[in-house]
């Protein structure tokens, strides 16, 4: 099923997913998921491999592509002074809960329930970029503990489910909250890496012995598929950190709705497929 022709095809694919995926995880602080996983799933879903396994490789290889490529941008966003390290520390636990749960629930629920949940999260948060007007607030808006640790739970299961590194639900909320979208953008990027490796870890020990893998797979992370993304999505993350500090901040939210929107219709267009 995976000749040397299928693997290169892979290979060239998982490549220009890299380099956009690590260009907008920079720019728009996304983890590059939001590309990686939709990349990989058609890429996969060409080689003739069950369905049933072909959501559940790609959203668990963009998990540890995710690791490399958040800590590339989110360092390039903290030299900026784009990330806001209070706010880190008190989501980051949560959100930790919430991939574990959501972990373990997309490496067991099938394929379709993944898309779908990918599909639908990606057009709300699209139609509140794009739709929503107004400058960014003077002084950011909050909750109280509880309600911060419950976001961040909700946050964590759907980007682990999603395969992305958390900027899909994190850099809209905290934009809506009255956070400079830069800094929502910088945040986001460090909140990839608490996603990234537990992510990785628990679709790895679900796929575990799973039958129709392809070659090189490790569970549910395809190694051949990570060591091609990793190289090209960490150096173009540093790309992506340049534009979103140089472009309007109601270009860079227009930019992030128009591009969900569009990966959401391409989602939906695969789920009535199936």
């Amino acid at each position: 099923m995976f000749e040397i022709e299928t693997l290169l095809t892979l290979a060239a694919v998982a490549a220009g997913s890299g380099v956009v995926g690590g260009i907008l995880a920079g720019l728009l602080g996304v983890g590059g998921g939001i590309v990686i996983v939709p990349a990989l799933y058609l890429a996969l879903s060409l080689t003739g491999m069950d369905s049933a396994l072909t959501m559940q490789v790609a959203v668990g290889t963009s998990l540890a592509t995710i690791v490399f490529t958040s800590l590339s941008s989110g360092y390039g966003h903290y030299r900026k002074g784009a990330i806001d390290m209070g706010l880190l520390k008190l989501w980051a636990p949560s959100i930790l809960i919430g991939v574990l749960i959501g972990g373990v629930l997309g490496g067991l629920v099938s394929g379709k329930v993944l898309i779908a949940v990918f599909a639908v999260v990606a057009a709300i948060v699209a139609l509140d970029m794009i739709l929503r007007t107004g400058a960014d607030s003077a002084i950011p808006r909050s909750f109280a503990k509880p309600v911060w640790a419950a976001l961040g739970v909700v946050a964590g299961a759907i980007s682990a489910m999603m395969g992305i590194g958390g900027g899909t639900v994190c850099v809209p909320l905290l934009n809506f909250l009255g956070y400079d979208i830069r800094k929502a953008v910088g945040t986001s990027a460090a909140i990839g890496f608490v996603i990234g490796v537990p992510g990785a870890l628990i679709y790895m020990a679900t796929g575990f012995g799973a039958e129709g893998l392809p070659p090189f797979s490790f569970g549910y992370v395809n190694l051949f598929l990570a060591a091609v993304i990793i190289p090209l999505s960490t150096s173009f993350a540093r790309v992506g950190v340049k534009l979103a500090h140089s472009i309007p901040r109601r270009a860079l939210r227009l930019a992030f709705g128009v591009f969900l929107m569009l990966t959401s219709a391409r989602m939906f267009s695969d789920l009535a497929g199936l």
